[in-house]
């Protein structure tokens, strides 16, 4: 094969494997931490646990997230703050809400950057795998952050956390 031939047969796979990446076809499903791998990292920890769908008391969970690093400080050495999202609390973090049980319902507007935002502050997001399951939800459609990752189980993710001296807080 001449090196011409050679060039071009490697750019048209490139090609085809950029068009495949770009459309979702090679879209892996993020790992699931082991239970017992988030550490309490601060002084004061607190999580903020996320089982509702209603888009108002999510608001204000998020407008309360940003008061406590208001206070506090932004210092991830000195505040450790983290959403536990399990059941109708998942679908904040969905690129869309597609092929959901919430498809009928509207995304909260500007949300994504408000969290983006405290997540520049340190703020962790562990969502439940299980409800990923039951649900048959595709996890693979959620947004693409390093800091949201996925637990075996929300609920047991809580009183794992707590055990571990966060504060349990829950907006409502």
């Amino acid at each position: 094969m001449s090196q011409m031939n050679r060039r071009a047969l490697i750019g048209t796979i490139a090609a085809a494997g950029a068009g495949a990446a770009a459309s979702g076809a090679f879209a892996q499903a993020p790992a699931i931490l082991k239970s017992g791998d988030i550490k309490k990292e601060a002084d004061a920890a607190c999580l903020y646990h996320c089982d509702f769908g209603d888009a108002p008391r999510f608001v204000q969970m998020m407008t309360n997230i940003s008061n406590h690093y208001s206070a506090v400080g932004a210092d991830p050495f000195a505040l450790q703050l983290a959403i536990v999202a399990h059941g109708a609390g998942v679908k904040f973090f969905f690129e869309n809400l597609e092929d959901t049980n919430w498809r009928d319902e509207i995304m909260v507007p500007k949300i994504f950057p408000t969290i983006d935002a405290q997540a520049r502050n340190g703020l962790r997001v562990y969502l439940c795998n299980i409800t990923f399951e039951r649900q048959k939800l595709d996890r693979t459609k959620v947004r693409k952050a390093d800091w949201i990752q996925f637990v075996p189980s929300g609920v047991a993710t809580v009183a794992d956390l707590q055990s571990k001296g966060f504060a349990y807080l829950k907006v409502g």
